[in-house]
């Protein structure tokens, strides 16, 4: 029987980044099926959640997520542009923020077809794998056709269906908030939430009392 899950992801998030690439080996691994659930991150949904952070949280986060992809051994670099505008010295978020809103657009449309978590493997690489210029050059493009959509179609309806994309981006963080939780990356399996990029063992642990199988 297949088992299935949902992944609450955000595109700015370097934690959602050094999970997702596991979880996607898990569902080529084991009879099982993740939807991704794609959220706008804390910069959109809380603006002044960095300007009063403690001074230290920048710092050690830099520092664990180089190690966590060291560990892993994921590709893993500053993106380039990030995702986000905004002003590292006033930690001020711009108004305006076409490069996340068009790559979590995308992701949405393709988590409506059921091939989400595939590209949002593909875009996150792109994004935090060290790939200058991720949002340009036909970059998005790719990992749309990697998860073996239409590109032209893709971009159509992240073009005219904006608002429609992100109520149900709204409905995806609202449903993680009902679910137990409101940080990114969380997986959610059998009602019970597993947030972070280490509770993964322990999500597939759940999974095996279960009945997860491999295929």
């Amino acid at each position: 029987m297949t088992l299935t899950a949902e992944l609450y992801f955000s595109f700015r998030s370097p934690y959602s980044y050094l999970s997702i690439g596991r979880y996607r080996a898990m569902t080529e691994e084991y009879d099982l099926a993740i939807g991704l659930r794609p959220v706008y991150p804390l910069a959109i949904r809380q603006p002044d959640f960095f300007e009063r952070n403690h001074p230290n949280w920048l710092g050690y986060t830099m520092r664990d997520m180089l190690r966590v992809a060291e560990f892993h051994g994921i590709p893993f670099g500053a993106p380039r542009p990030d995702p986000i505008i905004q002003d590292f010295a006033t930690r001020k978020i711009a108004k305006d923020q076409p490069y996340i809103r068009r790559v979590t657009r995308m992701g949405q449309a393709a988590a409506r077809r059921g091939a989400g978590l595939v590209f949002a493997a593909e875009a996150g690489r792109m994004i935090w794998g060290g790939q200058e210029g991720w949002h340009e050059g036909g970059h998005l493009e790719r990992a749309i056709a990697a998860a073996g959509l239409g590109i032209e179609e893709i971009i159509a309806e992240v073009q005219g269906e904006g608002e429609a994309l992100d109520a149900e981006i709204a409905a995806n963080q609202d449903a993680l908030e009902k679910a137990g939780h409101w940080g990114v990356p969380t997986l959610v399996f059998d009602g019970e939430p597993f947030f972070g990029q280490d509770r993964i063992e322990m999500a597939k642990w759940r999974m095996e009392q279960k009945g997860l199988a491999k295929r």
